[in-house]
């Protein structure tokens, strides 16, 4: 079937994938609103709320927002310690060179780009580094399950994608992301093709197996092309 939409995961597929030390980075983040002592007790808090509560999406399938770390760690959620939060990711969510001239590419050949990102983020932050590195008008929906109730692999996930491109059918559309499970795994479960783009960092997921994969964004055009 003709490829109508192409729908992207963010972090690890947008945005190439790499180590962020999140205890460092907390500890940084809360150095600058509390004393020493106190600053490593709620670094070490929100740290803390924020693993279990990616452990529950990973096992579960729900999802959660900052609100739910922030409560879930005990901490009152200032705007000023979620705009130095959010200030401190900034340096890690740079947007994959290859990915203006891919999405240019897709919307040129009438496909729809998409995004289904599993996230605790708002809408706004993902929206912000978007228009920061000019991608924003590139995208046709995006779906941040911060505003679901599920997040990938679950099909809501997937079905929230699809409507937010206006595509109906899962055979006309396409998956790209970093993560077997997550990604292939879902998006394959739902009837959707799926590209892979691999790191080391993520687990594989056995018997999931992608329609293709690729080293690097640039690499879908030529695939696309052939399908």
């Amino acid at each position: 079937m003709t490829v109508q939409a192409v729908i992207f995961d963010w972090g690890g597929t947008l945005t190439p994938w790499h180590t962020v030390d999140l205890t460092e980075l907390w500890h940084a983040v809360c150095t600058r609103h509390f004393a020493a002592e106190r600053a490593v007790e709620v670094a070490t808090a929100m740290h803390t709320a924020e693993r279990e509560l990616w452990q529950l999406v990973e096992r579960e399938h729900r999802s959660s927002t900052m609100d739910h770390v922030f409560e879930r760690a005990g901490v009152a959620p200032s705007d000023a310690l979620l705009a130095s939060y959010s200030s401190a990711w900034e340096p890690h969510t740079f947007t994959d060179p290859d990915a203006p001239a891919l999405l240019s590419y897709l919307r040129g050949r009438g496909i729809k780009v998409g995004v289904l990102s599993n996230t605790f983020w708002p809408r706004s932050w993902h929206e912000e580094i978007f228009r920061r590195d000019g991608m924003l008008d590139l995208i046709d929906g995006a779906v941040y399950t911060s505003e679901l109730d599920w997040t990938k692999p679950h099909p809501a996930a997937f079905q929230a994608a699809m409507d937010a491109v206006g595509v109906a059918d899962p055979r006309a559309c396409v998956f790209v992301g970093d993560r077997p499970f997550d990604d292939v795994h879902g998006a394959k479960s739902m009837g959707m093709r799926a590209v892979l783009i691999p790191n080391s960092d993520v687990p594989t997921f056995p018997g999931s197996t992608p329609d293709a994969v690729v080293r690097r964004l640039a690499d879908l055009r030529p695939l696309l092309d052939s399908w």
